[in-house]
């Protein structure tokens, strides 16, 4: 049974989603300020009991949703789920580019919110014992440890960061779409004007690029390219 930690300031819809996940086989422990889930992280974690993932709202009291994902990488590589506000798209941007998994805008429904967790989740607990080396051997992916290697230098990357580059290496040197990746990495189909595949890609170049100028080409209304 997933256990995930919910953040939000709103009590009476954390009830209503705690009840519905709780129904659904999912137990979720519920904080209503930013200083809370970072308190509630750190004791889960030093009590050796993590939770799954972590749902977090952006509009907190006490520390924003925001300033507690700045904070994430010092306690805990939790996948996150952000909750934004409808139209507030800088706010999920910038929650993807501090290493948010996903995002769902409030008011959401329940049953979105937990096929949103269940995708997160098994993502991340995908344990397939395989080595993917490039024939250059210059990226390595260990897919049964979820972790990352170039010129055997470890890079620390996030959970969907991560399947990103499977999906890339599986497919090297040829151009991937949009629409395959979003409905394969992130399980959902891609929509006009969402930009959430461009930001993880965007992240991701970036961590890739001490290594290669150009690891991951954007081929204009194809997709991306893996070419490091």
């Amino acid at each position: 049974m997933p256990h995930i930690l919910l953040g939000d300031d709103d009590e009476e819809l954390t009830q209503l989603l705690q009840e519905y996940l709780h129904n659904h086989g999912v137990t979720c422990d519920c904080v209503h300020d930013g200083e809370a889930v970072i308190q509630k992280l750190k004791a889960a974690m030093n009590n050796e009991a993590a939770y799954d993932l972590l749902v977090l709202d952006i509009m907190m009291p006490k520390i924003d949703g925001l300033s507690v994902l700045r904070q994430l990488p010092n306690i805990s590589d939790i996948p996150v789920i952000m909750l934004t506000a409808k139209g507030e798209e800088i706010d999920r941007i910038i929650g993807l580019e501090l290493g948010a998994d996903d995002y769902i805008t409030k008011p959401c429904n329940p049953r979105e919110l937990l096929a949103r967790i269940n995708a997160v989740i098994k993502r991340t607990n995908a344990a397939v014992s395989e080595h993917m080396p490039l024939p250059e051997s210059r990226l390595t992916l260990d897919q049964n440890q979820r972790l990352c290697q170039i010129d055997g230098i470890e890079l620390q990357v996030t959970g969907t960061e991560f399947d990103l580059l499977v999906a890339l290496l599986k497919q090297k040197g040829e151009v991937v779409s949009k629409a395959w990746l979003s409905e394969h990495v992130l399980q959902r189909e891609l929509q006009p004007f969402d930009r959430s595949l461009d930001v993880h890609v965007s992240r991701l170049r970036k961590k890739l690029q001490p290594f290669h100028d150009e690891p991951i080409k954007a081929i204009r209304g194809k997709g991306y390219q893996l070419v490091l």
